[in-house]
C-alpha cells in the first residue's frame, strides 16, 4: 500500500472519530429548532434600574435637599397620599401661577376664584374694584417662568393640612392705561422681571385633589 493512499485512510478515520464525538456531546436535532437567544446583560440591567429599599427618593431629592426638614414633610405628606407626585405639583404650579396672574392683571377674577383661597380672592377683588374706580386698566402679556423652586414645605400631621411655598421668577409686558386709554405706566416694549413667594396649600389624602392658593408675598 502506497504512502498518500495509507495518509487518506489516516485522514478518514479521523474525520469519522470527531463526528462521532461531536454527536456524542451535542445531540442529534430533530426538525425545526429554535437557535439559541443570545445572552443578555440581565445583571446590568436590573442594576441600572434597581430601586434600593429606604434609598433617596428622586421625586423629594430632585426639589429639597436630602435629609432637610422640607423633604422630611414632603415623606409624610406621600406617606399619607401615596400618589402625590411633588414633581407634578411644581409643574402644577407653574401654569397656576401663569394663570392667576393673568387672571389679575387683566381683572378676570371668576375665572381664578376655584383656585384662590377666600380671603386671597377678596384681597384680588379689592385691587381691582379700587383699579376700575380709577378708570385704570391693565394690558399684560406672560412671557413665561424662568424659575420656579420650592423654598418652604409645612405639613401638620394631626390634620394632615400641607403647604408649600413656590418661588416665582417670571418675564412678563404689562402698561397700565387710563379711562383715554394712554398708557400711564409701563411700555408695551419693554420686558419686565416679576419675582413672587406664593403659598399653596391642601389637606392631603381628600378626595379633592386642588391647591388654594393662601398667601402671596413678592
Amino acid at each position: 500500500m502506497n504512502s498518500p493512499l495509507i495518509q487518506l485512510l489516516v485522514l478518514a478515520g479521523i474525520a469519522v472519530f470527531l463526528i462521532l464525538r461531536l454527536k456524542n456531546v451535542l445531540g442529534t436535532r430533530e426538525g425545526y429548532e429554535k437557535p439559541p437567544e443570545p445572552m443578555q446583560p440581565a445583571s446590568k440591567t436590573r442594576r441600572d434600574f434597581e430601586v434600593i429599599d429606604g434609598g433617596p427618593d428622586r421625586d423629594i431629592t430632585d426639589h429639597v435637599p436630602e435629609d432637610s426638614e422640607l423633604a422630611q414633610n414632603l415623606a409624610a405628606m406621600k406617606r399619607i397620599e401615596p400618589g402625590f407626585s411633588v414633581s407634578d405639583f411644581v409643574q402644577g404650579s407653574r401654569g397656576a401661577y401663569e394663570m392667576i396672574v393673568m387672571g389679575f392683571e387683566r381683572g378676570d377674577l371668576n375665572d381664578i376664584q376655584p383656585f384662590l383661597a377666600e380671603d386671597v380672592f377678596e384681597t384680588f377683588v379689592s385691587v381691582v374694584s379700587h383699579r376700575e374706580d380709577q378708570g385704570l386698566s391693565i394690558e399684560a402679556e406672560f412671557i413665561g417662568v424662568r424659575e420656579t423652586s420650592i423654598v418652604d414645605v409645612a405639613f401638620d400631621k394631626d390634620t394632615n393640612k400641607a403647604e408649600i411655598t413656590m418661588r416665582f421668577v417670571a418675564e412678563l409686558t404689562s402698561v397700565v392705561r387710563d379711562r383715554g386709554g394712554d398708557i400711564v405706566e409701563g411700555n408695551p416694549n419693554t420686558v419686565k422681571r416679576q419675582k413672587d413667594s406664593w403659598t399653596f396649600a391642601r389637606a392631603m389624602g381628600t378626595d379633592d385633589p386642588n391647591w388654594l392658593l393662601v398667601a402671596t408675598d413678592a
